[in-house]
């Protein structure tokens, strides 16, 4: 298996950043890959759009502690399973159904 990279840009307060390693976890323990880091560095200028998406989502509401993060995620894996484990997360991260939705936890992956 060779190492795998997995890149988000989130806009998140620690509960969110919280979820979404949770969910990382999750995903990669279901598909068998390991986890060998995963760790988050603030990334104002790579991802402060994602302030800008949240603010029109949520009108009117403040937006706490949120900050631009990124969150990197090194795996030991094959490229099907990153590739589905990168799907997993998006996927979890906002939920699309029938009905128009907002994301709890802005997003952009690489």
């Amino acid at each position: 298996m060779r190492r795998r990279d997995l890149t988000f840009g989130l806009y998140a307060d620690a509960e969110g950043l919280a979820r979404v390693r949770s969910l990382v976890e999750d995903a990669a323990a279901s598909r068998g890959a390991r986890i060998t880091t995963m760790r988050e560095r603030p990334a104002a200028d790579a991802y402060d759009f994602l302030a800008s998406q949240w603010a029109v989502e949520h009108p009117g509401q403040n937006s706490g502690a949120r900050q631009p993060t990124e969150l990197r995620v090194h795996l030991r894996c094959s490229l099907r399973t990153r590739r589905s484990l990168r799907k997993a997360v998006i996927e979890a991260l906002c939920p699309e159904g029938t009905t128009p939705h907002t994301c709890d936890v802005p997003w952009a992956a690489a």
